[in-house]
């Protein structure tokens, strides 16, 4: 995005820009990390595996620190290690030898240049809240297709349910073609918004942290469907009750499409 309050040197940006431009021009420090075929497949890795590290951490503590399990949906139950390492080795295993290889392609064809200047925060807002929505509504049309059409279920998301209690690292334990899937719609929306490389990175974070969060089984007060009024967000309690009955709450993070199609069902989650 280029900064239109600047037409020469000494005309200073909007005060928005000027809040996020610090942190851009720390991001931009990174350039040749961030324009190399490789970055992709590092942040999204890394990421995804950071998020998902501390609620491993906390499955491996509930067996000495039974209090934990008040905040679990399924108290009793802990992910083992043959349910871990084949989630991880899956993960790694398609980064590299399929997303990688796109983004290398991508890269190749369409050399990019960051820009100089940060986004406007509200603009960086309004954009995220909308990449959100979009990603909502494209996922939950694949995803109602892929439930109700069996040989897609079968072939391509029968994958991801092999696990009925969801664990976090069980949120990327999926076919190739639903990750290319996901994939391209993020990188569409962004597009079709012509959002700002900050933009684009803010969600993709946000989107990695509430799928993860989503399939963690930890149900906290803090959780974000507890901070979204209004039941406008379903949630980790909504879409376990998804892995458990299979015909709901098709939506990923958002309920207002469930509940026009009729397939949303409440989950009942004690306040803690």
């Amino acid at each position: 995005m280029s900064c239109r309050n600047c037409s020469q040197p000494q005309v200073l940006c909007s005060s928005e820009q000027l809040f996020l431009q610090p942190l851009w021009d720390r991001v931009r420090s990174w350039e040749a990390l961030i324009l190399s075929p490789f970055f992709p497949v590092i942040f999204s890795i890394t990421t995804y595996v950071g998020f998902c590290l501390p609620f491993v951490v906390l499955d491996v503590l509930c067996s000495w620190v039974p209090a934990l399990r008040r905040y679990k949906i399924h108290p009793d139950f802990s992910p083992s290690a043959r349910q871990l390492l084949p989630c991880l080795g899956q993960t790694l295993y398609q980064h590299v030898m399929f997303v990688f290889p796109v983004t290398l392609l991508h890269w190749a064809c369409s050399p990019a240049l960051l820009p100089h200047e940060a986004p406007e925060l509200l603009l960086l807002l309004h954009h995220v809240l909308l990449c959100l929505l979009l990603f909502d509504t494209e996922f939950f049309v694949w995803h109602l297709l892929h439930h109700k059409v069996p040989w897609l279920y079968r072939t391509f998301h029968k994958m991801h349910h092999q696990n009925p209690s969801s664990f976090a690292l069980a949120t990327q334990y999926m076919s190739i073609w639903e990750l290319f899937s996901l994939g391209v719609f993020d990188m569409v929306n962004v597009t079709l918004l012509g959002c700002h490389p900050l933009t684009a990175l803010t969600f993709h974070v946000l989107n990695i942290w509430l799928s993860v969060e989503d399939h963690s089984g930890y149900n906290f007060p803090w959780s974000t469907h507890r901070l979204v009024p209004f039941g406008w967000y379903g949630g980790v309690a909504h879409h376990d009750l998804h892995h458990s009955l299979f015909n709901c709450n098709f939506a990923p993070y958002f309920t207002h499409w469930d509940k026009i199609l009729g397939t949303l069902r409440p989950a009942s989650v004690p306040v803690q």
